[in-house]
Parts: C-alpha cells; structure tokens; sequence
C-alpha cells in the first residue's frame, strides 16, 4: 500500500483558485524497471504511462510550459524584493521539467509533448553532454546536436552542474566551478543567457547557513531561478532560488497526479523536512 496516496486522496482538495503554480520532475522516460525502489523514490516513468500523464494533463484542461513560462505567468510583485509573486498565474498552466539530460528525452518523451503543444524545461549536468554520446548513471544522454534541436524546437534549458556532485559535501570552491563552469559551457553552446538552475540530490534546507550562501552564490554566478527536490507547489511569496516541485513517475495515476496539480501533495513537504532534519542530527 502506497501511503503518500492514501492520504492525499484523503485530503481536501484546494480550491481552484489561480494562487500557484505546479512544477512536475521528471527524470528518464524509460521502460527500464527500477527493482527494489520504492514508489516515492522512483525516477523513471515507462513511456506508455508519461503519455497517457500528458494526455490527462491536455483532458484536464492543462497547458504544458517552460519553468520560465509558468513563473513569468505568476508575474513578480511589485516592491523591491526579488523573491515574491502575484498571485495571478493561470490555474490551468503545469510546469514540466526533466532533470539530467537523458537521451529518452529526445526519443520518448519530445514526440509526446510536441503532439499536446507542450513544451518544458530540461537540467543538463554538462560533464555528460558531449559532441559525441556519453552515458550518466549507466544512460545515453543527449548530444550537443540534440540539444541545439529542441532548443530551437522551444525546450528550455538549464544548468544541472558540470558533474552532478552533492553540492553540500563540497567546498565552496569547487560549489562555485559547478555553478560557472556548466552556466558558461550552456551558453557556449546555445548562443543564448542561461538563468535557470536545478540543484542535484535532495536540497538541504535544514541547514539555513550553507542554503543562505548558495543562493548568493547563485546570485553572484548570475541564476535568476533554482529548482530544488523539495516538495509543493510553487505559492506567492516562495524564493526564486528555492522553488519547490512535484515529483512524478511511474505510478503517478490518473488520481494521484490530479492531486498533486490541485495542492493535495503539498503536505508532503514536512515530513520531507522531518526525514532530512533527523539525517543531519546523525
């Protein structure tokens, strides 16, 4: 039995009101088995289940959009502060990402959003991006050539660090290279500014002094956004540099999903936080 389910479909839903914006993450579109992964834990969805996902998005009424899109549809309030939003989003807009640069991207997961109109945003480690195919955690990832394709398709891209490291176990140098060195190689190529980022590994919120510096150092290398794995929809007043997602895979059904679109998932982000607290007292 599934228990994050159970209890979100017991959950009142939210209302409808056009107060935030759903960031789905994905990772591979595969039909590769994950054995021994936990439902919650998993990171590939089989390509017959993220079109039968897209195709619910498109019945409810949904529009597939960049990360960028959907947050420049919550429209920055106004005030000197960077971080907050209106709340004026369109209830009817998903953010779609995809973290690591797969090549199943490209082949299963593109012809699907491109038959909806939908487009998304993609997290590339560039270490694993090359002229030639080069493979991350035992996958094909996407070329160069590939890359430059559905840019110009309408995919948006952003940086995933250089080498996908856990960025709290490094020191801060080397945190900075990450940042500098995979924004400049994306740039490079793509000819265009890249301010979006997405943080490898779980986002260590629990510790509020290296979370504060990184997003300086965020600030500084010149990202304007970060996407995190932390859980929840995306609400007025929530940090640029510290956005929240719904994870989605697999066994994300018809009812599950919709749940998680209307807010119902949100309750997920404190015992999310619980687990990591208890982690960082040893």
């Amino acid at each position: 039995m599934r228990l994050d389910r159970l209890i979100t479909l017991a959950l009142p839903r939210r209302s409808k009101g056009a107060d935030r914006l759903p960031v789905l993450m994905y990772h591979s579109i595969s039909d590769e088995p994950e054995p021994g992964v936990s439902s919650y834990y998993k990171v590939r969805t089989s390509p017959q289940r993220f079109a039968e996902q897209m195709q619910w998005l498109a019945d409810w009424g949904y529009r597939g959009v960049t990360l960028s899109e959907g947050l420049a549809a919550l429209k920055t309030a106004s005030g000197p502060q960077v971080s907050g939003f209106s709340s004026q989003v369109s209830p009817k807009l998903v953010a779609l990402t995809f973290d690591d640069g797969f090549q199943d991207f490209h082949t299963a997961a593109f012809p699907v959003l491109q038959r909806h109109g939908f487009s998304a945003t993609m997290y590339l480690p560039t270490a694993f991006i090359g002229d030639e195919r080069r493979s991350f955690k035992d996958r094909t990832c996407l070329t160069w050539t590939e890359v430059k394709q559905l840019e110009a398709a309408g995919i948006e891209f952003g940086s995933h660090t250089v080498n996908h490291p856990e960025l709290v176990k490094l020191a801060w140098p080397a945190i900075e290279t990450e940042l500098r060195d995979s924004k400049a190689t994306l740039e490079q190529k793509l000819g265009l500014p890249v301010r979006s980022f997405a943080y490898p590994f779980a986002f260590p919120s629990t510790d509020r002094v290296f979370t504060a510096r990184f997003q300086q150092a965020l600030r500084t290398t010149g990202y304007g956004t970060c996407a995190t794995t932390e859980i929840g929809t995306v609400q007025p007043g929530d940090g640029l540099l510290q956005l929240k997602r719904l994870p989605a895979n697999e066994d994300d059904d018809a009812a599950l999903l919709q749940a998680k679109l209307a807010g119902a998932y949100d309750w997920m982000h404190g015992p999310q936080s619980l687990v990591k607290r208890l982690k960082s007292l040893g």
